[in-house]
């Protein structure tokens, strides 16, 4: 029988997430088989996802014409499709979710990305999602801006379990950690539980090479005489990305394994673990291949390791399952990952990863804005036409 390695992934402590969610994919068993035989243990969604699930699908019609009969605002009838894929989603997964006592079996809902930089409305959502879909195993994800973060903070402290998305810096990470740990305290401090919370960090991938790859073929296209600076630029090309993601995991075992009162956070995450807390988990997000000169799962053979998630959608999820190489690699070639990293500030190289990182969370809040848009006037399409004359 052919080795499944989905679940193999298990045995190295990372979890498998389905970076898609639709109607089609729920009624049809597609979901509960992947949930129940193939190793799937978490949804994540985004507004992209949603626009392709809806927009031209007839499976939402019937709701939809319901929305329009009750006289519901495009914005309410949307909410309407998207919270009951999302409550039917999280039942399929609730038997993963108790038996792992809360650590997976979550569905992940974005929050609108129309207020990324708005704290108090993020909030205001994020508690709003939590109490209207009215399931114990969703996270509600909020993007890690500068604004936020409080709101992560805030919300983590209202015991609401949260997906912190578009992270591309470690430093972003490190921030998010923060943020969840400080909420953690407030909630100590009000003297409730927090046993039951929990969170994962979407650190993106593919993104990343995306982008440093194009300044590198720039330069390369302008001319290079010397073939060692050819080759020395060559190197740094689809790595950067995996390299990034293996210096944040070493941060986050920074934290959780703090315990001197010296240390950055001074044994803070212990206080919290011996009252119950669970680890923000990294998340690998943004795990599809873009180009195709590389491996279509190099995102996942490359960074297996304990505490992790990786979210896949479905076209790696299958080449996953059959050719995946499956190994403990997160914390393989450290030294290596660094000297890459470091190697970016070469003259000869001169790519600035921290302006890069800010072009890749301005660029990623508006690849959520405008399908989160073109889906609005989808729907306000089908609602004149489906409205009685």
């Amino acid at each position: 029988m052919a080795t499944n390695h989905l679940q193999e992934i298990q045995e190295y402590g990372q979890s498998i997430w389905i970076d898609n969610l639709t109607r089609d994919i729920i009624q049809s068993g597609e979901l509960k088989n992947l949930v129940a035989n193939q190793g799937i243990s978490g949804i994540t969604s985004n507004p992209a996802i949603f626009e392709k699930a809806i927009a031209n699908n007839a499976i939402y019609d019937a709701d939809i014409e319901a929305g329009v009969r009750a006289q519901l605002p495009t914005y309410k009838i949307y909410e309407s499709l998207v919270f009951a894929d999302i409550r039917n989603a999280a039942d399929i997964l609730r038997p993963v979710y108790e038996a792992s006592n809360g650590v997976d079996g979550y569905v992940s809902i974005e929050v609108p990305p129309t207020i990324a930089h708005d704290t108090q409305a993020t909030i205001n959502e994020a508690r709003r999602y939590f109490r209207e879909i009215g399931r114990e195993n969703i996270m509600i994800k909020i993007p890690g801006t500068e604004s936020g973060l409080p709101a992560v903070e805030q919300v983590i402290a209202d015991g609401i379990n949260v997906n912190i998305t578009l992270l591309f810096s470690v430093q972003s990470y490190i921030n998010t950690a923060w943020a969840y740990i400080r909420g953690l305290e407030k909630r100590v401090a009000e003297g409730k539980d927090i046993s039951k919370i929990a969170s994962v960090a979407s650190f993106f991938l593919s993104r990343i090479d995306s982008n440093i790859d194009a300044k590198i073929d720039a330069k390369l296209q302008r001319g290079v005489d010397d073939i060692n600076l050819e080759a020395k630029l060559t190197a740094v090309k689809g790595k950067v990305a995996i390299a990034n993601a293996k210096i944040a995991y070493q941060e986050y075992k920074k934290i959780i394994e703090s315990v001197s009162e010296a240390a950055p956070l001074g044994g803070r995450w212990q206080a919290l673990a011996a009252k119950g807390a669970k680890v923000q988990r990294l998340l690998w997000a943004s795990t599809s291949t873009k180009d195709p000169h590389y491996s279509d799962v190099m995102y996942v053979d490359e960074l297996i390791g304990r505490d992790t998630v990786n979210t896949l959608p479905p076209s790696t999820i299958a080449a996953c399952i059959d050719h995946c190489d499956v190994g403990d690699r997160l914390e393989t070639k450290l030294k290596e990952a660094y000297q890459l990293i470091e190697s970016l500030k070469d003259p000869d190289i001169n790519i600035d990863i921290n302006t890069v990182m800010d072009e890749l969370l301005i660029e990623g809040i508006d690849k959520f804005v405008q399908p989160f848009q073109s889906l609005m006037n989808s729907l306000e399409n089908k609602v004149k036409l489906l409205s009685p004359v």
